[in-house]
This record gives C-alpha cells, sequence and structure tokens, in this order.
C-alpha cells in the first residue's frame, strides 16, 4: 500500500469517476491510475468502485467504507509534513484562505494588513467564491481557513467558529422616498423593486424569512454576490439595496444613502471554518487571532479538539 495508490482513490471519487481528469491531476498517466487503483483493491481484495467495461461509475459498499480511511490517512500524512515544516521553517510557507466577496472586500483587509506587517514571510493566497464553495476548498484541501456567513456551520467534517455579529442596510439615491423621516418597515420596502444578494450569500437567508414572516413577497429586481455590484445598480435607480452594513462607507460612496435595517432582519454571524483533524501552522493561529481576537489559539485547539466555543 502506497499514498500514491490512496490519492489515486481520492482524486477519482472527488473529480466524478473520471480518470482522464484524476491523471492530470496527479500529473499521471491513465492506466498508471487504474493500476494504482487495481493495486490497491488487490491488496485489500475488494473492490472499491464499480465498474462499466473499463469505466468506474461509483463506490461499492466496501469503498464507501474504506473512502473515509483513506481520506484520513491523506490528511495524516499532509498533517505530518506540515508539522516538519513548522519546526524546520518557523514563520515561512504558505496561507490559503477561502473567503466570500463581502469578507475578501470589506472584512479581511485589516486583518491580512496587520498580518503581512508581523509575517512577511509568508505567502498569502486568497480564493474568493460562495460559501459552499469556501467549504468544498476547505474540504478538498485546498484551503487552510474559510470565512463566510452562511452554510459553513453545516458541514460536520468542518470546525465552525464564531467571528462576528452584523446587521443589515438599506440603501438608496439621494431624494429617495425612504428618507422622508418616516419609519422603515418591511411593508415600505416591499413597495419597491430590491437589489439584493443572491440565494445563499451574506445573510439572504434572513432577509428571505423576514419577509416571509409578514406574508410579503417583494419584486427583486437584480441580485449579486458582490455588494459593489448591488450598490452600482442602486445608484443607477434600479431599486433599493440591502447589504451587509460593513459594505458602506458614507465617504466612498457619496451617491448612496443608507438606512439601519437592523431591527427588520435577524442579526448574522461571520464564522470562520477549518477543516476537522488539520494540522495548523503556529502563523495560521495568529491570522485567526489577527482577524477575530476572541479566537486565541487556546480557543480554536479546544474547537478542534472537539469543545465547544459559543456564538
Amino acid at each position: 500500500m502506497n499514498f500514491q495508490q490512496l490519492r489515486s482513490v481520492r482524486e477519482a471519487v472527488r473529480l466524478g469517476f473520471n480518470l482522464t481528469e484524476v491523471a492530470q491531476a496527479l500529473h499521471t498517466s491513465q492506466p498508471g491510475v487504474s493500476r494504482q487503483i487495481r493495486e490497491l483493491e488487490d491488496e485489500l481484495g475488494v473492490e472499491i468502485f464499480v465498474r462499466a467495461g473499463k469505466r468506474l461509475t461509483g463506490l461499492t459498499p466496501p469503498g464507501a467504507a474504506v473512502l473515509p480511511i483513506v481520506e484520513r490517512l491523506l490528511q495524516d500524512a499532509d498533517n505530518l509534513r506540515r508539522a516538519g515544516a513548522d519546526y524546520a521553517q518557523q514563520g515561512h510557507g504558505p496561507l490559503a484562505i477561502a473567503a466570500t466577496h463581502s469578507q475578501a472586500r470589506y472584512a479581511l483587509p485589516p486583518a491580512v494588513r496587520d498580518f503581512r506587517a508581523s509575517h512577511p514571510d509568508v505567502q498569502l493566497q486568497l480564493h474568493q467564491g460562495s460559501p459552499k464553495q469556501v467549504a468544498q476548498m476547505l474540504l478538498d484541501g485546498e484551503a487552510d481557513l474559510g470565512i463566510a456567513t452562511e452554510a459553513l456551520a453545516q458541514y460536520p467534517d468542518l470546525v465552525a467558529l464564531p467571528c462576528y455579529r452584523w446587521t443589515h442596510a438599506v440603501l438608496v439615491p439621494p431624494g429617495h422616498a425612504l428618507l422622508d423621516g418616516q419609519a422603515l418597515t418591511l411593508k415600505r420596502l416591499a413597495a419597491f423593486p430590491l437589489i439584493t444578494y443572491d440565494a445563499g450569500y451574506t445573510g439572504r437567508t434572513h432577509i428571505d424569512e423576514a419577509f416571509a414572516r409578514e406574508d410579503l413577497s417583494p419584486a427583486l429586481a437584480l441580485t449579486a454576490m458582490d455588494a459593489d455590484v448591488i450598490k452600482t445598480y442602486v445608484e443607477l435607480g434600479l431599486g433599493v439595496g440591502i447589504v451587509a452594513s460593513i459594505a458602506y462607507d458614507e465617504e466612498r460612496d457619496r451617491g448612496l444613502r443608507a438606512l439601519d435595517a437592523r431591527h427588520l432582519f435577524a442579526v448574522n454571524m461571520t464564522r470562520l471554518a477549518l477543516k476537522r483533524g488539520a494540522y495548523l501552522r503556529g502563523y495560521v493561529y495568529d491570522f485567526i487571532e489577527s482577524f477575530a481576537p476572541t479566537l486565541t489559539r487556546g480557543v480554536v485547539q479546544r474547537a478542534l479538539e472537539g469543545g465547544a466555543v459559543e456564538d
């Protein structure tokens, strides 16, 4: 049994049983991948994959039982390499962060700036995606930590830690009818076309739930994953925007006016997620604490060991 055999099995599942793509991912040949899988099956005495001719089409029941063990072995091997590098090259190495656009654009910059000043030899890699994509990058080992509001707490193989709470704001152009000084209500909002986040992004769930409780069905003029896109179309007069309050800056967004909407929509929680069982190098703990001071190394380690962290 060797790690190349284990990687071949893992990548075959991850890439939808397409051996051509597996070979490309592992920088080898398709016959080589097939041989590695067959040799592991022969050694284990079971077939891991269901086959239709030479094609893999799924996992057998023994394969479904073997896969989590394969994942753990490969993760432990990766953890071993990271632990060795941590002691051999203190303060040197990569740090891959996956985040949604709102987090990357508005929440992360101060932490990145401070971390770069204190850890100049760490190579930061910032990946952006939807909350689900952020979670998948963590699960696939493409990112060391992920930051998002939605979805991260829904994955049992991730440890999702609370970072900070935030609320929404309503954005309108100057002179808009909602700036008449009257109380902002969901009913008043629903009278206008709305521009807000795509489903599953940046607290959109709480927006939908609030309108549903009032039996209101507002018209959506446009949805986007990016607050800057939302603000652009609000400025053009296409509708009323609902964004994370952190996305509005009075000096920068001079063509817009903001109304506090914290009384209309539930408070949101941004979370930082890590893959359960992953080994974190020392500077990863430093970055986490730079981003969320309450998440000290001790707090994070307890959470990774199965301890609870209060929201």
